[in-house]
């Protein structure tokens, strides 16, 4: 499955956006190519998304973006991943059962673009003057997939190039699509690592809904990787069941296969599946017949994580067996590669 156009049905516009020549770019653009546009009356208040049900507020909003002005220009943390995010995208055209965003996002969880980028970049150039000379990494993708807007907004390309200028700045992100092309033949000197986000076909096809196959992603990181990019996958989430390690084990060949054991600079991060109550809730409203594994059985444990909520994870046997699993395969076939983490 190809997924390259803006999955969207309607945009909404700040008034304010239109000060900014990119926001006066993107309007023109997306008038001339047939979406009607609304403004907004106030800023952040996106009130005229339709949905009665959980489920059908959870579509509508996933068909929505908004064109907006980025006001606080306090950055937040990101843990493990880097040092802050780099808040140049809210939200992903990506419909996965499983995202995290799912419950961080609201029940119209709607994409979001900033305009402002210079001013973004201009924050992040302070505080990496603040911690030089040690090197500041942010993170472009913590609550959005970046690419599908790419087009629109440039601000991926801006941003290779700003972080190309700084000794002690690094970017990253990751995606699910493959739509890379502009960003091929930039001056990034290494300073921009782009990571793609996979998993078995299987769990693509099921739970992965409005997302490129296995094989464009894989593609993508593989050209990115031939023009010099550091690279890298996450694997996420791991999902326990059935015949998981032939099926995972396909995947990695499948990687391989692709890289042609490529040994440039690559990194791996292994997170198994997990999932709150809470989560489980938000999941089953918009998503009734999933069969994603949240039951509290014998393959689970309560597990409070870093932020104060509890999680359920799989048993400390079973994680140790994955652990075993994809540092054998990614040592034998990746001997170049750095595996950031396995949890």
């Amino acid at each position: 499955m190809t997924v390259t156009a803006l999955q969207v049905k309607r945009i909404y516009f700040e008034a304010d956006a239109l000060d900014y020549p990119l926001g006066k770019e993107m309007y023109e653009r997306l008038k001339a190519e047939g979406h009607e546009i609304n403004f907004l009356k106030s800023h952040n208040r996106v009130t005229n998304i339709p949905g009665k049900t959980p489920r059908e507020s959870f579509f509508q909003g996933k068909n929505t973006l908004v064109v907006g002005v980025r006001k606080t220009l306090d950055f937040a943390a990101c843990k493990p991943s880097a040092h802050f995010q780099l808040p140049l995208v809210t939200g992903c055209q990506g419909i996965c059962e499983y995202c995290y965003l799912n419950t961080q996002l609201g029940k119209k969880p709607y994409t979001r673009v900033y305009i402002n980028i210079d001013e973004i970049l201009d924050q992040a150039e302070k505080y990496i003057q603040q911690r030089q000379p040690e090197k500041t990494v942010f993170e472009a993708a913590a609550t959005s997939d970046p690419i599908p807007v790419e087009p629109y907004s440039g601000a991926l390309a801006k941003a290779i190039n700003f972080f190309a200028t700084q000794e002690y700045g690094y970017l990253k992100f990751v995606s699910k699509f493959p739509g890379i092309d502009s960003l091929l033949d930039l001056d990034h000197r290494g300073h921009t690592r782009i990571r793609f986000s996979i998993n078995t076909e299987r769990i693509i096809k099921t739970h992965e809904h409005r997302t490129p196959a296995l094989q464009e992603r894989i593609r993508a990181l593989s050209r990115l990787m031939e023009h010099g990019y550091p690279g890298g996958v996450i694997i996420a989430p791991v999902i326990l069941d059935g015949s998981w390690k032939q099926e995972y084990h396909d995947m990695l060949n499948n990687l391989s296969d692709e890289l042609k054991g490529d040994t440039r600079d690559i990194h791996f991060e292994v997170i198994s599946h997990r999932f709150t109550r809470r989560a489980r809730n938000n999941i089953l409203e918009v998503f009734p017949d999933t069969s994603l594994p949240m039951a509290e059985d014998e393959s689970r444990t309560y597990k409070y994580g870093q932020f104060g909520y509890g999680k359920f994870v799989y048993q400390k046997e079973l994680l140790q067996e994955m652990r075993i699993f994809f540092t054998e395969f990614i040592g034998r076939h990746f001997p170049g590669a750095k595996i950031d983490y396995i949890i």
